[in-house]
């Protein structure tokens, strides 16, 4: 589904997920690299997650260590209402 602004997929249930990834360097595998990815997803299946660490396992070299990740609604259901209302100043 294509949303056309981050307010809609807000209020169609979408979340701000941030994932700590930490992942070997191929040429120094003793060593762990870090990566933060941020983006809109739908909990508890995170999809859009899912295809990021799909798409690094396919394409890049670096193998995954470990992924960390926390999800957090920015606007629910509950939130959001609508106000009639205007101020005047001046």
């Amino acid at each position: 589904m294509q949303f056309s602004s981050d307010l809609e997929r807000q209020l169609n249930g979408y979340g701000l997920t941030t994932a700590h990834i930490l992942y070997r360097i191929p040429d120094f595998e003793a060593v762990l690299q870090t990566f933060v990815w941020q983006d809109y997803d739908l909990a508890p299946d995170f999809p859009e997650m899912h295809k990021f660490l799909d798409f690094w396992q396919t394409r890049l070299d670096g193998p995954l260590h470990s992924v960390r990740f926390t999800h957090q609604r920015l606007i629910g259901p509950n939130e959001w209402r609508r106000i009639d209302g205007e101020f005047r100043l001046q």
